[in-house]
C-alpha cells in the first residue's frame, strides 16, 4: 500500500503547536485564515510602498503505510500572472543552507495588522532571520529548479516542514481577484 500523502494549511495554534487542516487552496489575506476563501480581509493595495499578506504555512501530511518518504520539494510554474505591481511577488522563506522548510516546533504565528498588511516575512520571522537571503519570489523555484522543503526521512504518519509564503504588494497594484495559480509538491516514496 502507498501513502497518503495531502496538502495542509497550518495556522492559528501558538508558537511552535499550530492548527493544520488539510487543503488544496489557500487565499493570501490580511488575517490568520489561509483556507478561508471568501473576500473578507483581502490583501490592501497601500498608498505608498508595500503591504503584505499575512504569511502562510504550507506543508504535506503523511498517512497510511509506507517505507520511506523523504527530498520533499516544491515548485510554481516560473510565473505569478498577477497584478501585485512593480515589484510585486510571492515570497517563499529562504534559507541560505539547507532545508527551506519550518518545522512545527519553530512555527510562527502569522501576525500584522488585520485588514491591512501583515508582517514581513524577511523581517519578522525568527526561523529566517540569521539568513543573508531571506525569502526567494516563488517564481525562482520550478519543475528544473524546484526549492528544497524538507529532506527529513519520515517513515511513519507525521506533517512535513512547512514552506512558507507571502505575498508583497506594491502601491502600483492593479485592484481586483486574482486568477488561481498552481504550485507542485514533489517527493521520494520507497
Amino acid at each position: 500500500m502507498a501513502a497518503t500523502v495531502a496538502v495542509e494549511v497550518w495556522n492559528a495554534g501558538t508558537a511552535g503547536s499550530p492548527s493544520k487542516n488539510d487543503d488544496d487552496a489557500l487565499r493570501f489575506r490580511t488575517d490568520d485564515s489561509p483556507g478561508t476563501r471568501d473576500a473578507t480581509n483581502p490583501c490592501i493595495i497601500p498608498s505608498s510602498g508595500t503591504s503584505w499578506s499575512y504569511w502562510v504555512h504550507v506543508a504535506l501530511a503523511m498517512s497510511d503505510s509506507f517505507t520511506q518518504i523523504n527530498n520533499i520539494r516544491h515548485y510554481s510554474d516560473g510565473t505569478i500572472n498577477w497584478t501585485l505591481g512593480t515589484g510585486g511577488m510571492v515570497l517563499r522563506g529562504n534559507k541560505d543552507t539547507g532545508d527551506n522548510g519550518v518545522a512545527e516546533g519553530s512555527y510562527e504565528v502569522a501576525a500584522g495588522t488585520e485588514g491591512t498588511t501583515g508582517s514581513e516575512l524577511a523581517s519578522d520571522y525568527t526561523w529566517y532571520s540569521g539568513e543573508t537571503t531571506k525569502t526567494a519570489n516563488i517564481t525562482s523555484d520550478t519543475s528544473g529548479s524546484p526549492a528544497t522543503i524538507d529532506t527529513t526521512d519520515y517513515s511513519s504518519a507525521d506533517s512535513s516542514k512547512a514552506i512558507v509564503l507571502q505575498a508583497q504588494i506594491f502601491n502600483d497594484a492593479t485592484q481586483g481577484t486574482q486568477a488561481a495559480e498552481t504550485f507542485t509538491w514533489l517527493y521520494d516514496e520507497i
